[in-house]
């Protein structure tokens, strides 16, 4: 039989255990809080815009990400499954302020819709195989990128003041699209995308900064070469000299 204390530290470990398991399965919950679904956000502007597929970014601070908004018009299909690229594998995105609009402008919360988060993809279930459906999610600081889920037109439209035409900076993909810039605001568009979009983009004094930096790296080059070779020619000059010192002292 086991002892009393035996037994105390048997029941002890079996609770640790349980603790253990309880925290893991907490951990490995998928679910989307109703919350998040239901958080405010404004879609009038991107639904507005002529396209099958109208994307808005907003460019990330100094410690923070930024974070995107969408609209995806869909039409014979009764769900979305939206997901990012790795590697290695596909990782799930991490949506909030879902909106779903029937063709009669009826209005569908996300904590109303089927979402689903999955070890890889994010699946959002419609009541409807047409209507209009919206989301936001998190974005690089800087860069964006998501497979294109509809196939059809696409509108990007970059922070106010950033660009993505430095061929150094900045890059699309895929190609193929037309850039258009309205005062402070730069967009890009494509007639139609099957595949994954990619942007990465600046702030345009970032531009200055970088070019600025570019020459005076380069300067600071170009002087410390002069230097180095003003030294050269001098330590050759003062070799010769010893030279001619030394074959003088021999005769």
């Amino acid at each position: 039989m086991i002892s009393a204390p035996h037994r105390r530290l048997v029941l002890a470990l079996l609770v640790v255990a349980v603790l253990v398991v309880t925290a893991g399965c907490a951990a490995m919950s998928n679910d989307i809080p109703d919350e998040q679904l239901d958080e405010d956000a404004e879609y009038d502007d991107l639904r507005e815009r002529d396209a099958t597929v109208a994307i808005d970014l907003e460019a990330g601070g100094m410690l923070s990400d930024g974070s995107f908004r969408a609209v995806y018009t869909v039409n014979g299909t009764d769900e979305l499954e939206l997901y990012r690229t790795g590697l290695y594998s596909d990782s799930p995105v991490s949506v909030h302020g879902v909106r779903f609009w029937y063709p009669n402008d009826t209005v569908v919360t996300g904590s109303e819709l089927d979402v689903e988060r999955g070890d890889s993809r994010t699946r959002i279930g419609l009541p409807a195989d047409n209507g209009t459906l919206a989301v936001s999610g998190p974005a690089g600081k800087k860069t964006f990128a998501l497979p294109a889920v509809r196939e059809g037109s696409y509108n990007v439209t970059l922070p106010e003041g950033h660009r993505s035409s430095s061929f150094v900076l900045g890059s699309v993909e895929p190609g193929a699209y037309d850039r258009r810039v309205l005062g402070e605001t730069e967009s890009l568009y494509w007639e139609s995308v099957d595949s994954s979009i990619s942007v990465r983009y600046y702030h345009e004094r970032d531009r200055t900064l970088f070019y600025g930096l570019v020459v005076l790296v380069l300067g600071a080059g170009g002087v410390a070469a002069a230097v180095t070779y003003r030294r050269i020619k001098r330590l050759e000059r003062r070799r010769m000299a010893m030279s001619v010192e030394s074959d003088d002292g021999t005769e």
